[in-house]
């Protein structure tokens, strides 16, 4: 059985309320958001229009890490931040383009905290679990959940794509890693995530994007500049659309 089927309106994590409220509250205000220049991409925009039933198909992105999990990090540079500013910035693209949009976090905070239903002294799994059971209460169709990746040498660079295995999120892997390798001009293919639980435990189409190596000073400054955030959301949310206008 569900959890969600047998849990009092109560039991509603904070997260998940705050973030309603703050979904609203930038949907009204995407358009002044586009007006003051943020969005470059207007020509997209119209493409994305064309979907069809597209307001009926709910993304959910999980911006990774947070609270007293930072992540990965460079110095003072946390992971956590940088997912969170740009799960902002893809919320507020996909929102201004009529898709029905929610973001797990709207701050510095972990999920695990809100988590008072599973008994584990492992704070990373009632983390996971937490954002598993928003996926499924939603219940989510697409869950795009944002990430920076590291390695132990500076050369390492480039986005990539992880998914779940089953075809609808292989081609929403493909999608995303495409409008990403155009974006670093790379040429990385998705790969499958056979070890991580969002990809194991969510039945929705399903992909974690690590959007660059915080490692990498080419990747950093993409990552940590205006700039380049909105460059690798829109790009993000280019491929959303484009595996969208395929189903």
């Amino acid at each position: 059985m569900r959890l969600s089927t047998f849990r009092k309106k109560a039991d509603i994590p904070r997260y998940f309320i705050i973030t309603l409220a703050a979904a609203g509250l930038i949907f009204l205000q995407a358009g002044a958001v586009q007006a003051n220049g943020i969005r470059t991409h207007t020509d997209v925009k119209e493409d994305r229009q064309h979907v069809l039933g597209h307001g009926h198909r709910m993304i959910l992105i999980d911006a990774g890490h947070g609270g007293i999990d930072g992540g990965t990090s460079y110095g003072k540079v946390l992971e956590k931040d940088i997912t969170l500013e740009l799960s902002r910035r893809l919320f507020l693209l996909l929102r201004s383009d009529g898709f029905d949009a929610i973001l797990n976090r709207n701050g510095d905070y972990a999920p695990s905290d809100e988590n008072r239903w599973l008994r584990s002294s492992s704070r990373h799994l009632r983390d996971l679990a937490q954002r598993k059971e928003l996926a499924e209460t939603l219940p989510a169709n697409v869950v795009v959940s944002i990430h920076i990746n590291w390695a132990p040498s500076p050369s390492k660079h480039g986005p990539l794509v992880l998914y779940r295995q089953e075809g609808r999120s292989f081609m929403l892997a493909q999608s995303i890693q495409s409008q990403l390798n155009n974006l670093y001009q790379a040429n990385a293919d998705p790969r499958q995530g056979k070890p991580f639980y969002l990809l194991n435990k969510i039945t929705a189409t399903t992909v974690i994007v690590e959007a660059g190596f915080i490692s990498s000073p080419s990747d950093r400054a993409k990552l940590c500049s205006k700039l380049g955030q909105q460059e690798i959301a829109e790009a993000i949310a280019n491929g959303i659309s484009a595996y969208l206008m395929e189903i």
